[in-house]
């Protein structure tokens, strides 16, 4: 097992960059914030209500009731949706990959040497629900993914530390777990936390934890919770981030990523 490096032992490199960029646009453009926050209480005053002011176990059970109201797809049906879910906003020909950021032509999918293929964030070994209709097919953990990346990933668990993933700067793995690049790290976090909110054992598949560990194998458990808990916390979602769950919603499964929308939920069930 490689050492450990903690997160904030290599810092965001592009955050003083980043707020800089955002100090600019913030000053250009103040109505934004009013039009999210609208948007964001539209939810809570439907599809949220009956989460709301709710903490630990009683939130959790909320919120998988709500999320389980939704319309699954077939695995081949997948492929068109990832084509629209991580669509690259500067080309619309393309997506953009989790691990890699590479941004790719949707029509490169497959399974040769250079294709993007379908990642499961949830490895699909945890809990041994595969390619199913159901937690196999949920998009909302399903993401575009060079295919050898996609392989190096494998089915490890998620924490720090590693070697240089080959064709994906700033991914790190070894033995026993894969720390994707900065960029995406809360992403990562909030992918797997709704899949422990949304497969609760209640519907013929295995109930799905995150657990505090590493080297999970078969069992339906994903680590370490620690460290996805502070990366969904160093990394808040993005407008990218933000319009996956929007298209998932509108166009797709017709639920939602509680943890996009309230980041704090997290801290509140774990």
């Amino acid at each position: 097992m490689s050492s450990r490096r903690r997160f904030y032992a290599r810092p965001l490199l592009a955050t003083a960059a980043s707020i800089a960029v955002l100090t600019a646009v913030a000053s250009a453009a103040p109505a934004a914030t009013p039009t999210a926050g609208a948007a964001d209480t539209a939810l809570d005053d439907t599809y949220y209500q009956d989460a709301l002011g709710k903490t630990g176990t009683a939130l959790k059970s909320s919120l998988h009731t709500i999320i389980s109201d939704q319309t699954k797809l077939s695995y081949s049906q997948v492929w068109d949706a990832l084509k629209a879910t991580d669509e690259d906003p500067a080309n619309s020909s393309n997506v953009i990959l989790l691990y890699s950021g590479r941004s790719q032509s949707k029509n490169e999918n497959g399974g040769n040497t250079g294709d993007w293929n379908r990642e499961h964030v949830w490895a699909k070994s945890h809990g041994d629900f595969g390619t199913s209709t159901g937690p196999g097919t949920d998009i909302h953990h399903l993401r575009p993914e060079d295919v050898q990346v996609n392989s190096v990933r494998g089915n490890k668990d998620f924490d720090n530390g590693g070697s240089a993933v080959s064709g994906a700067p700033g991914n790190y793995t070894d033995s026993d777990s894969f720390e994707p690049r900065d960029a995406v790290k809360g992403d990562v976090a909030r992918m797997i936390l709704y899949m422990a909110v949304r497969y609760e054992g209640d519907d013929a598949f295995a109930d799905l934890e995150p657990n505090d560990r590493v080297s999970n194998g078969s069992a339906p458990n994903i680590g370490r919770l620690s460290v996805l808990k502070q990366w969904s916390q160093e990394d808040p979602p993005d407008s990218f981030e933000k319009n996956r769950n929007d298209v998932i919603f509108d166009r797709f499964q017709h639920n939602r990523n509680p943890f996009v929308d309230h980041p704090e939920w997290v801290e509140a069930i774990w």
